[in-house]
């Protein structure tokens, strides 16, 4: 996966509108439309489609730059990205009212458990709910890591989109430890082992 930029790729429209339709059909879709980006599909990054959405590595040399946010937690605390330098952080982007997200809790919770001592870090954004709500939902589900409430002023979301796509709820990312993007995965995560691979090439890095 690490290779390169792939030569670019153009799909002929009547093959992209069955792969798409096919996506839609799937029981565990994203909850809003898009579930691949275009730069993905166009050959832009690297990865591959799954049946929920897209996965993708980005190499380390075409990174942007890294992601300053922050915001106030659905406890009250205020969080900021800053406090994580020189960790991975794996950035879920989420409400309460999305089931693949209700879905797709446990395994993100069974991988921060796995990795909470290895420099690792997750953050929840999320996108809709107010604090109670969330709390509610990390009671439910067994949640232990925090979440940004940003549904009033969308600062920690739009931090984020200068990057990379969030076209898509539930998003996740894998931040490098220099808070760079180094992968993104468009809808749930199927199970536990795509993720924790993911962290762990990003523990891996040297830089």
């Amino acid at each position: 996966m690490r290779s390169g930029r792939p030569s670019r790729t153009r799909f002929p429209r009547r093959a992209l509108g069955v792969a798409l339709a096919a996506v839609f059909a799937v029981g565990l879709s994203a909850c809003a439309p898009d579930p691949v980006s275009e730069s993905f599909l166009s050959g832009d990054n690297t990865g591959y489609v799954a049946a929920d959405g897209a996965i993708v590595e980005i190499p380390e040399a075409e990174r942007g730059e890294p992601v300053d946010f922050g915001g106030v937690t659905e406890t009250g605390d205020t969080f900021d990205s800053a406090d994580l330098a020189g960790q991975v952080t794996v950035v879920n982007f989420w409400y309460a009212g999305c089931a693949p997200c209700r879905v797709e809790a446990a395994a993100l919770e069974s991988v921060w458990q796995e990795h909470e001592g290895d420099g690792v870090s997750f953050v929840g954004i999320n996108t809709r709910d107010q604090a109670d709500t969330a709390v509610a939902f990390a009671e439910e589900y067994g949640i232990t890591y925090p979440s940004l409430i940003d549904v009033d002023t969308a600062e920690a979301k739009l931090a984020f989109a200068e990057v990379t796509p969030i076209a898509a709820t539930p998003t996740t990312l894998v931040l490098d430890k220099q808070g760079r993007v180094a992968a993104r995965i468009i809808g749930p995560i199927d199970g536990t082992s795509i993720l924790s691979t993911l962290v762990k090439d990003a523990l891996a890095e040297t830089t």
